[in-house]
């Protein structure tokens, strides 16, 4: 009977989303994992990241259902690297198998899913940048969502390395000191940025209960709308993805003003 309800409710939610503006691009932060398994007494933490995984496949239909054509993953941050290493491993192993049936699966295709991935990609073990290549070559054809990874990523990062990239483009063009000071600015520097060509994130959905960004997207979010949902990654639901949704629709976005 609750699952019914819960389809009742689901059917409902869907229905006020439709015909309203829906985020052009949303980013997502897959928080939870670890807190999951632990509650269900789950041993191996690389189980409890294969769970993880395997929730980002509905989330993906959800989004196109809908209409998002961007969507953006935070699912490993540069600091995670501290952690211990069979966790490292298991993180990294995860995503390894879901990039290889992203570019394998059928649904990918059917979705319109391009794949991508933005971060510090040099510090990541080869054959997590093999899978990463390996995706991005196999879904490069299609146009309806673009999908990106972000792995070994920091916000503040990004920043450092995208002020560098156009002091060293600038110096190589031959710019003195000053031009280059004069030059700097909110575009300027956005065209460093790891994926410049996305638009800002409309919507940031945080699960498992945190209430900050810890940096994701940090310079891209300075208008976006933040969802917080208590539910860990593994455990998130359509009706959470249809209320956070709703919730955007719901706000008046100022962008400052």
């Amino acid at each position: 009977m609750r699952s019914f309800l819960y389809y009742l409710y689901g059917r409902r939610l869907l229905q006020q989303v439709r015909g309203r503006d829906v985020p052009r691009h949303l980013g997502i932060i897959l928080d939870g994992n670890r807190r999951y398994a632990l509650e269900r007494g789950v041993p191996d933490l690389r189980e409890a990241y294969a769970l993880g995984a395997e929730k980002l496949d509905e989330v993906l239909e959800w989004c196109a259902e809908i209409g998002i054509r961007a969507v953006s993953l935070w699912v490993f941050s540069t600091d995670n690297f501290h952690r211990p290493p069979i966790e490292v491993s298991g993180i990294l192993s995860a995503i390894e198998s879901k990039l290889t049936r992203l570019a394998r699966h059928p649904r990918s295709h059917r979705l319109g899913i391009r794949v991508r991935a933005v971060g510090k990609l040099d510090l990541l073990p080869d054959s997590t940048l093999a899978a990463i290549r390996a995706a991005e070559e196999a879904t490069a054809g299609n146009r309806a969502m673009v999908l990106t990874f972000a792995v070994a990523y920091g916000g503040r990062q990004e920043i450092i390395d995208a002020v560098q990239a156009m002091l060293r483009e600038k110096s190589k063009q031959g710019e003195d000191l000053q031009t280059i000071i004069d030059g700097v600015s909110e575009e300027t520097i956005g065209q460093y940025l790891y994926a410049p060509d996305l638009p800002d994130p409309d919507l940031i959905i945080r699960t498992s209960g945190e209430i900050r960004l810890s940096g994701f997207l940090l310079w891209q979010s300075a208008y976006s709308e933040f969802y917080f949902c208590d539910a860990h990654w593994p455990a998130f639901r359509k009706v959470d993805f249809l209320r956070a949704v709703r919730a955007y629709q719901q706000r008046e976005r100022r962008f400052g003003s």
